[in-house]
């Protein structure tokens, strides 16, 4: 049996595609419905290509061949020399599964920035307000203002307006004028020429007020502080302010490399700091009988999810894959390297942020304290300030807040963060939280 974890794009393709060639595949998720963040659990998608999630979410309620485990949290996992056997929590119910084969599709969540005043309430990520509005039919607040960098930003925006709520307008760190740096991905990639046309139109069509060269540095509980940015974030100078009760801010996406970490699945670091798996040309890990596809390989979308889903599926099947498919792996990775160009993250953001601001709201230690860490401790490194300060030992266990406190260390030193301190603060030996109670009503 092939296990495939995930149910966003990547798991669902990679499902299908098992099932479609008759051997059994088990579906283990996080959440209670199918979709992951890009489809977020609806029967149909309100949007660009709003039908393409239907197949994929009929194949998994009707096919004989798909077992599907909803809102199962896989603790842990353990290979021995033929199988793999996965722990999961589902209902406050430890129990385990043991496969031959696993394709992980683990996916992302936003990245966040910090900013003066980003632990008010009212401040959240692009894919928090998304999932309230596509999860719970949920409107955030009664004005809302988008922030941040990168396309992600028109579809929370557009579905935000459709639904009704008051969008006080898009802040676009950057310059649409970037993509100019990237014409062979965009001739790759016509059909992304027009999915911006149909956002602009929408754009047009809700009145929403779009700002570049922008970013909000600072919230009151009342208003954002806007203003104009460089390439590397750095402050120009302070424009305007605007009304607001909630500010959804997202630099990107974080891939959650946890489970493939334990499994251990060798990592790199991607050109713009992002830990992700390394994969060959049929999506297989450094482990044996593990596949990895979708953003856990690099942060590319839902197209490109789709397809290397179906690729590790084929490949973890013994079975040949079509030129056409890796024709369009290879036009959408142009096309994610294209964005990492069009929508860096510089650390400019550290210029923007009071002392007493937090880094890590779980612990609430602010930027202060770990800069003390450094300058009173001789900090060197994240994993050093956090034994002095307790950043990163939250509930999130660093997923928020370790890049962050990395860069700020890096900054404080006048060092660069090596590659061993990004893979080491990506990963975690325990992937999900677990009581000792779940634990031991799980052994039999």
């Amino acid at each position: 049996m092939i296990a495939v974890i995930g149910a966003g794009p990547a798991g669902l393709a990679a499902a299908m595609t098992v099932a479609q060639n008759n051997e059994q595949v088990v579906v283990i998720d996080s959440a209670p419905r199918p979709g992951g963040q890009y489809w977020r659990h609806l029967r149909k998608v309100e949007g660009y290509k709003s039908g393409r999630s239907d197949k994929y979410f009929r194949a998994l309620e009707e096919s004989k061949k798909i077992i599907y485990i909803r809102g199962a949290q896989i603790w842990s996992a353990v290979q021995s020399e033929n199988a793999i056997t996965l722990n999961y929590l589902a209902a406050g119910i430890e129990s385990s599964i043991t496969v031959a084969k696993v394709i992980l599709a683990t996916g992302a969540h936003d990245r966040a920035l910090p900013f003066t005043g980003w632990e008010r309430p009212g401040v959240m990520t692009p894919g928090a307000a998304q999932a309230l509005l596509k999860g719970h039919n949920v409107i955030a607040g009664q004005k809302i203002l988008i922030t941040g960098t990168g396309p992600f930003l028109l579809p929370v925006a557009v579905g935000l307006a459709a639904a009704g709520a008051q969008v006080a307008g898009i802040i676009e760190a950057h310059s649409p004028l970037r993509w100019l740096r990237s014409p062979v991905a965009l001739l790759l990639n016509p059909q992304k020429s027009i999915e911006l046309i149909y956002y602009i139109r929408k754009i047009y069509q809700y009145k929403l007020k779009v700002s570049f060269n922008r970013a909000v540095i600072a919230y009151d509980g009342r208003a954002a502080s806007i203003a104009t940015v460089d390439t590397e974030l750095r402050i120009k100078e302070t424009v305007s302010k605007i009304d607001c009760d909630v500010i959804a801010a997202g630099w990107g996406f974080t891939p959650d490399v946890t489970l493939g970490g334990i499994l251990g699945c060798q990592q790199v670091v991607d050109r713009d700091g992002t830990v992700i798996f390394a994969v060959d040309r049929d999506q297989r890990s450094s482990a044996t009988n593990i596949w990895i596809a979708g953003e856990a390989t690099g942060i590319g979308g839902a197209d490109l999810a789709l397809v290397e889903g179906r690729i590790a599926a084929l490949s973890a099947l013994g079975l040949a894959i079509p030129a056409r498919l890796r024709l369009a792996r290879y036009r959408l990775q142009k096309f994610a390297t294209a964005l990492q160009v069009s929508y860096p993250v510089g650390n400019g953001w550290q210029g923007w942020i009071a002392l007493e601001s937090k880094i890590c709201r779980c612990e609430e230690v602010s930027l202060g304290e770990i800069c003390a860490s450094v300058s009173e401790l001789s900090a060197n490194d994240a994993r050093t300030s956090k034994l002095f300060t307790r950043a990163g030992m939250g509930m999130c266990q660093g997923r928020i807040c370790s890049r962050n406190v990395s860069e700020i260390i890096a900054k404080q030193t006048q060092c660069e963060v090596t590659e061993q301190e990004r893979i080491g603060y990506s990963n975690r030996p325990i992937s999900a939280p677990i009581s000792l109670g779940a634990l031991a009503n799980g052994i039999k």
